[in-house]
């Protein structure tokens, strides 16, 4: 997994900072979202670097110039609910023109595979590049799932880009053998999953932790 060039583990200070706190049991779920946004700040800046740029002439306060703006139509797919926690993050750095587009899924708890409940893919495709958002990847059935609805949806793998804040190492494999050359920005990989499928020592239920819905 470490020598796949599809793979980008962000090795940023801040995001190890944040990491360390989100993995707190006593962080508060105000906190916990925090802390979501600005690893995906991070994480949206590194997976965005190297995206394609038009020039444009503007009029500014003393003299007319030339500057750059994205060339690509960018769709942003949160997987509910988790994923809603990355979205704002990328929203503020991402042209006002950004698409959000969400999916539902949902990994059944005995199975383990992932389920369907929302869809809100337009027809055909109103984007030029798809960046997928949610905070883990476990055993990575729900993100290859998501993976194979927006290329079914017509948009190539060379366009998708799956940002998480943390993966385990069987999840990302899993990801990797299921959908080759997909681009993963990755905030830290854990080693082991527990027998239910949880990330080990991860960070628990991240949607639960994100909206207070602890049980």
């Amino acid at each position: 997994m470490s020598s796949n060039p599809s793979v980008h583990i962000v090795s940023h200070p801040l995001i190890k900072h944040h990491l360390a706190n989100l993995r707190l049991a006593d962080t508060s779920p105000k906190e916990f979202r925090s802390l979501v946004g600005n690893i995906s700040t991070v994480l949206a800046i590194e997976a965005t670097s190297a995206l394609a740029t038009k020039d444009v002439q503007g009029q500014g306060p003393l003299s007319t110039f030339t500057g750059q703006q994205l060339s690509e139509r960018i769709g942003l797919v949160p997987i509910l609910r988790a994923g809603l926690g990355m979205t704002e993050a990328c929203l503020d750095l991402l042209p006002e023109n950004t698409s959000v587009l969400h999916i539902g899924l949902f990994r059944e708890k005995v199975s383990l595979q992932p389920v369907e409940y929302y869809n809100k893919l337009p027809a055909t495709p109103t984007v030029d590049r798809v960046l997928i958002l949610d905070p883990l990847i476990a055993t990575g059935g729900t993100a290859i799932a998501c993976v194979q609805m927006i290329r079914d949806w017509g948009v190539p793998v060379d366009k998708i880009q799956f940002l998480c804040v943390l993966a385990s190492e069987t999840g990302v494999n899993n990801l990797l053998k299921a959908v080759p050359g997909l681009e993963l920005w990755i905030g830290h990989v854990d080693p082991e999953l527990n027998e239910k499928g949880l990330i080990l020592p991860g960070l628990g239920d991240t949607g639960d932790r994100l909206f207070d819905t602890l049980a």
